[in-house]
């Protein structure tokens, strides 16, 4: 199979890129980015460190993350499995990339960026959710935001279609990965109510 192993030989590829792809590129958030970033539940956080890159889901009730300016978003980090791999990567290397969705919208929105972890208790406070608190806040520093071509969820049809049933649930997985120590079906049928009040 026949490599790419140079820049000249990959933009020997492709036609030049079109001039909207880099005018909507701005610097900061401006006031309709925000808008769109302040109605996105959800998004990926993208992050590279020492052991590889990572792509975390982080999603909320409401907006996913906190407009704080033009050059500043807030993320609380809710708990999860504890992995950590991506807040890791953030005290690592501190390179990071968030792709924001809306169900029903073709576009994303792409903010590129440095971040950072803070335990400040003021900041963490803010994010409560009754006597819960996030553990830790990341704060992205951003560099560049912009839209993304909507012809990915385009061709896909995201918004349009259920393949759930096509695909192996988590217990499934579990259940494979661990030779049979989690049984799939009680776990698949009682994850939500066991994750409902651990959702923050």
């Amino acid at each position: 199979m026949r490599k790419v192993t140079s820049l000249k030989a990959l933009s020997d590829l492709y036609d030049e890129p079109m001039e909207l792809a880099l005018r909507k590129v701005a610097g900061r958030i401006t006031p309709l980015y925000k808008a769109w970033i302040v109605g996105a539940r959800f998004c990926v956080l993208s992050t590279v460190g020492p052991q590889g890159v990572h792509g975390s889901p982080r999603g909320d009730d409401g907006p996913v993350v906190r407009v704080v300016d033009e050059q500043t978003i807030h993320m609380p980090d809710w708990r999860g499995n504890n992995r950590i791999d991506a807040l890791r990567d953030i005290v690592s290397d501190g390179r990071v990339a968030l792709l924001f969705l809306v169900p029903g919208s073709n576009t994303t929105v792409r903010v590129n960026g440095r971040a950072f972890l803070t335990d400040d208790a003021a900041l963490r406070a803010g994010f409560a959710r009754g006597k819960i608190q996030p553990s830790t806040v990341i704060v992205i520093e951003v560099e560049e935001v912009f839209t993304q071509c909507a012809k990915a969820l385009m061709r896909s049809g995201l918004w349009a279609r259920d393949d759930s049933a096509e695909v192996p649930t988590v217990g499934e997985i579990l259940e494979d990965m661990t030779e049979g120590d989690i049984s799939a079906k009680p776990y698949d049928q009682g994850y939500d109510e066991h994750a409902k009040p651990r959702m923050w």
